[in-house]
């Protein structure tokens, strides 16, 4: 194995642990504040980015796409996500999340007209079918006990299932949008550039979170899993993952994408005290299954020259 593949494996293990990572956070942190220092300190970084000498270089058409791109992939992808991981588990959100290929093969089909084949819609049936297996089985789980603490629960872990799985769709949308924009701009510029958008977005959220937080209720190490969060899913994930991408097959790098949720469920597991279920599992294995199947190549017969 290519050091380029282990880029992408690294990528995968801590976009996965970052679900888990997230739901410790705001265990002790309001969303709407956690979400904007996520961009504060995406920001910290990116800055240098931001030259103006560079983005007058940046059509009108591009920086529109810029916009729907922070919109969706950032500000709403991080508000869903977190307010997702709150009410379910990081098990059950790493499996939603890692159906993000089944996604984007939906939406290409609906609004890009590119029909998918045979492989691609059997894949695309298996990420539903791990999905509907999760939601049932949490949405019954409570429906069995007498206590209403339980339905309680289940109601709660149904919709953020549901809110992750928006959080799924509004970062296909991003994908479907960014398919344009690599072709003219660099990687890393558009990383930059949709982050400053999605600060601008997010301040009025969190800005009045920002100045009435009790800081000094929130224990150093949390403080330091906010730090990882915000370096690791703005800067390192993205930075490893453009740079295997650009050397591995495609095909193959969506294999490695089916590392998300076992990095998901090892954190919950580890860290959170988690227990999967029987759920879990199937809903796992029919989205790795539907993965590795898609990314599989075909044969090709190369064509007669004469």
């Amino acid at each position: 194995m290519n050091r380029y593949a282990l880029y992408l494996i690294a990528a995968m293990l801590l976009v996965g642990s970052n679900v888990g990572v997230g739901k410790s956070i705001v265990a002790f942190i309001p969303v709407p504040l956690f979400a904007l220092l996520r961009f504060v300190i995406a920001m910290a970084v990116l800055w240098p980015l931001l030259r103006p000498s560079k983005m007058r270089k940046v059509q009108r058409g591009e920086w529109a796409n810029l916009f729907l791109q922070a919109l969706f992939g950032t500000f709403m992808f991080t508000l869903l996500m977190l307010n997702g991981v709150q009410r379910t588990s990081a098990v059950a959100a790493g499996v939603i999340t890692s159906t993000i290929p089944a996604v984007v093969a939906v939406f290409s089909w609906l609004f890009l007209k590119e029909r998918p084949n045979g492989r691609a819609l059997i894949s695309i049936a298996l990420a539903i079918a791990g999905v509907v297996v999760i939601n049932v089985a949490q949405s019954t789980g409570g429906a069995g006990g007498a206590h209403e603490a339980g339905r309680a629960h289940s109601d709660g872990s149904l919709i953020g299932n549901l809110m992750v799985l928006g959080a799924v769709c509004c970062e296909s949308f991003y994908v479907i949008l960014s398919r344009r924009l690599t072709q003219t701009l660099p990687a890393i510029d558009i990383c930059a550039y949709t982050h400053f958008f999605g600060f601008l977005l997010m301040l009025p959220l969190g800005f009045s979170a920002l100045l009435s937080f009790d800081y000094a209720s929130v224990t150093l190490s949390v403080w330091t899993l906010v730090l990882w969060y915000g370096l690791s899913a703005s800067i390192f994930s993205f930075w490893l993952w453009m740079k295997g991408i650009r050397h591995v097959d495609g095909s193959l790098a969506g294999v490695f994408s089916g590392l998300l949720p076992i990095a998901a469920a090892l954190y919950g597991i580890v860290f959170l005290g988690e227990r999967p279920t029987a759920a879990h599992g199937i809903a796992l294995a029919c989205v790795v299954a539907g993965i590795v199947l898609a990314s599989l190549k075909t044969k090709t017969t190369p064509p007669m020259t004469s």
